[in-house]
């Protein structure tokens, strides 16, 4: 089903930094429409280190456990190549010892075609769930996908990942540490199923930065739960989410503990997250939920996290109707801390709400004027304390509905 570009989306695709010691490739293998270019394979130099975060969920797919197991395993040392594999169109999830023997097999071949152990090949599937996979039809492409490894061939891989995305998404950042240039690179894909805990998306990222795997996993967790597990579209949690990260280190610039790496690499999951947001399915509405005030952090992002998965928020978001009530709602029922009386809420600079009633300077026609706005900010500020957290989550539209009833035809 081809969906319209959304309207939220960037007006291309940037241009990204090659990373030395990554190659890429793509083909069309038929996992499930003909004619569609839908398995990436991307190589690593030795050397490389990798991390990832994966979907909390308890019926993760193959794909994630083995990632999983072989993140864990001692084996997972630098001392060799990394080789990741993608498909789209099948999730392998919810699919037995039938999706093992499907991670199994594709491991295999590739780690045969490129010479990487197979304890450093990582695979990942996305698309239907409850379906075997046709691995054969991926193997069969394999010898294809090595001959054709391109370090510039980036963009064509992350469309390969895409299910119900509208358009290819990527992100990049430079930076200058001892006098030597460090680049970062990240493609994702993400429409729907969007929901901390990580989500129905698959993200990559690569950079030529040094470090070791440990604190590059140490640093991949934190900056995640201030990025990709700060945005939602529609609260659901995916069985397939990963979340993967390769240094190779070709830059000879060792990052650990360096602010501005930190800082570039957030930048460049914060830019991705959001593409995802608003990729999200049947968007027409960005939205920033700014929660201050709370009792502490982790309260402010689960009253955030109440009002951006609200579906009676998100579609008066949608109908561009400034219903502060609905706010107040999704306040209440969140479980965290609020009191009624020291509660104020704000459309961007318009206060709406105050002390427990509406403001006396609000008039609807300002509020009505916010909504219509492409890209809005709801503010919260419970007057409690100083936590704060910052989520990020689209409108709800029947769009929604028409994309996820006709998925699977």
């Amino acid at each position: 089903m081809a969906l319209p570009r959304s309207p939220l989306a960037p007006d291309h695709f940037p241009e990204l930094p090659e990373i030395t010691g990554v190659r890429f490739a793509s083909v069309a293998a038929g996992v499930r429409y003909k004619d569609r270019t839908d398995v990436m394979l991307a190589v690593m130099a030795p050397g490389t280190a990798v991390a990832g975060v994966f979907t909390r969920s308890a019926t993760r797919s193959a794909p994630v456990l083995d990632c999983q197991a072989k993140l864990a395993s001692a084996e997972n040392d630098t001392a060799h190549g990394a080789a990741i594999l993608v498909n789209s169109g099948n999730s392998n999830a919810f699919t037995g010892h039938y999706g093992q023997t499907s991670v199994a097999e594709i491991t295999r071949s590739v780690a045969e075609c490129t010479g990487v152990p197979a304890a450093r090949v990582f695979t990942a599937s996305t698309g239907v769930i409850g379906e075997p996979l046709p691995h054969d039809r991926i193997v069969a492409q394999i010898a294809a996908l090595n001959d054709g490894l391109d370090a510039t061939a980036i963009e064509a891989a992350a469309g390969a990942i895409m299910t119900t995305d509208t358009f290819v998404k990527g992100a990049s950042a430079k930076i200058e540490i001892d006098g030597k240039t460090v680049s970062i690179a990240g493609i994702a894909k993400g429409s729907g199923m969007i929901a901390p805990d990580m989500a129905t998306m698959l993200v990559y990222i690569f950079t030529d930065a040094k470090m070791l795997q440990t604190a590059l996993q140490e640093l991949l967790s934190q900056t995640c739960d201030r990025t990709f597990n700060c945005i939602t579209v529609d609260s659901d949690t995916s069985t397939s989410d990963s979340l993967m990260l390769c240094a190779t280190g070709a830059s000879g610039v060792d990052v650990t503990g360096h602010a501005e790496f930190a800082e570039a690499l957030e930048a460049v999951m914060l830019d991705l997250s959001h593409q995802v947001v608003r990729d999200g399915e049947g968007a027409t509405k960005f939205v920033e939920i700014q929660v201050t005030g709370a009792m502490n952090d982790h309260d402010a992002k689960v009253h955030g996290l109440s009002i951006a998965n609200s579906p009676l928020v998100k579609t008066a978001i949608a109908g561009e109707d400034p219903n502060w009530g609905r706010v107040v709602m999704a306040i209440g029922k969140s479980g965290a801390a609020a009191d009624r009386d020291k509660l104020s809420i704000s459309f961007g600079d318009v206060l709406v709400a105050e002390k427990g009633w509406v403001s006396p300077n609000y008039r609807e026609a300002a509020g009505a004027a916010e909504m219509k706005k492409s890209e809005i900010v709801i503010k919260v500020d419970l007057g409690l304390a100083e936590g704060q957290s910052t989520v990020w989550t689209c409108d709800l539209t029947h769009q929604y509905i028409t994309i996820n009833a006709d998925y699977r035809s």
